[in-house]
């Protein structure tokens, strides 16, 4: 197998991630880390055996021995790097969104088609073994005719006017939060599985914080707060949404909903969806992911569980333990990371084979959809995309 030199730029919570899940497959050798923050950057460096520190992105595109890159940086970096990759030449994998615009991303798929890398964006609920497992049921006609899908993503981490991160602020996050940041996930993941694109949204947001108190130093994301914020913080005006609802209707007509939330509390990273079919529903829940219900009208309803040996033939590779050995969070990133890296081996050209992971023409789509979300939101009527 080839080995492929990459570097990862970013040193917070999905930056580690990355990290963890590309030690864990072969064929990679994580050349470097790239951060501002050095000293996060030296732990990660020194706990996973990477030889080289940077303390810009710069110098991970100046280095003509890195390959690959993950962007992992925050939401307004993400075109820069990602542009200066590509015009690099080095395979790029983003987190999401992809930029902070269509108009950006916009830019950025018109770019690839000129260039000989390969793009993706870390939607990594895709490679959970039964989300594999429902797509090849609904392209085998399994589950028949999609009537209605719904769902929910929700989480508690933001509940306090006290929560703070990054994410909070538009000119780092972008105009959208709640619905660009978990939102993004579900509607991607929803049109993976059924094959539909949405094209058209009614939504209806809300913040219950509208003021926060903003720390005088920066907090990781998903940690608990360690300082006193009564002397150590400002208020700050939150711009961005907390939660709100969305119904949409698929390119066939067909109806849906979905629900986002980030101050649900005792909900850490409930992410759900359920789709009614002509033929049965399937119903699957991102906190208990080795089970997927199967929903009948005229029979006993069933209870999949993540095994290979009961999984339809081109799911049973994303499943690497035998069955009742869970496989979870982690494992999504990783299987994702295979593919691309397979992908970059194989020579294959994005341009005449479409992969299983999100490209940056996935990611300029889902920019439209938050737009149009946000559109639909301040009119308070349907909006197309």
């Amino acid at each position: 197998m080839r080995i492929i030199k990459t570097a990862v730029v970013g040193s917070g919570f999905m930056g580690a991630a990355h990290i963890e899940a590309l030690r864990r497959i072969g064929g990679v050798e994580i050349v470097a880390i790239a951060s501002d923050d050095v000293k996060t950057a030296n732990k990660l460096a020194y706990k996973y055996s990477i030889p080289n520190i940077y303390d810009s992105w710069q110098k991970v595109i100046d280095n003509k021995n890195i390959e690959a890159v993950h962007n992992c940086t925050p939401n307004n970096l993400h075109f820069e790097i990602n542009k200066a990759a590509v015009l690099a030449g080095k395979h790029i994998l983003s987190e999401k969104p992809l930029t902070i615009s269509s108009k950006q991303s916009s830019e950025l798929v018109e770019l690839v088609k000129n260039k000989d890398v390969v793009n993706a964006i870390n939607f990594n609920y895709r490679f959970y073994p039964l989300i594999q497992h429902t797509r090849s049921m609904m392209i085998g006609g399994e589950i028949g005719d999609v009537y209605f899908s719904h769902g929910h993503y929700l989480q508690d981490w933001l509940i306090y006017n006290t929560d703070y991160n990054w994410r909070l602020e538009t000119e780092v996050s972008g105009e959208s939060r709640a619905v660009a940041d978990i939102g993004s996930h579900w509607c991607d993941l929803i049109q993976f599985v059924t094959g539909l694109k949405i094209k058209k949204v009614l939504a209806d947001l809300f913040t219950i914080h509208e003021k926060r108190m903003k720390p005088t130093v920066a907090l990781e994301t998903f940690k608990e707060n360690e300082i006193d914020l009564s002397k150590n913080s400002n208020e700050t005006e939150i711009k961005t949404e907390d939660g709100g609802s969305v119904i949409f209707q698929f390119e066939n007509g067909r109806r849906g909903v979905f629900t986002v939330s980030q101050v649900s509390a005792g909900r850490k990273n409930k992410f759900q969806f359920e789709i009614n079919g002509s033929e049965k529903s399937v119903s699957w829940n991102q906190e208990n992911p080795n089970e997927l219900w199967i929903g009948y009208r005229d029979k006993p309803n069933e209870l999949l569980i993540k095994d290979p040996s009961l999984l339809n033939s081109d799911a049973r590779e994303f499943a690497h333990y035998p069955g009742g050995h869970p496989e979870g969070y982690p494992d999504g990133p990783k299987n994702l990371f295979i593919q691309f890296y397979d992908f970059i081996r194989s020579g294959k050209d994005l341009l005449t084979e479409k992969p299983l992971f999100a490209t940056f023409e996935d990611g300029y789509y889902e920019n439209k959809i938050v737009e149009a979300i946000l559109e639909s939101n301040k009119k308070q009527s349907w909006i197309e995309i």
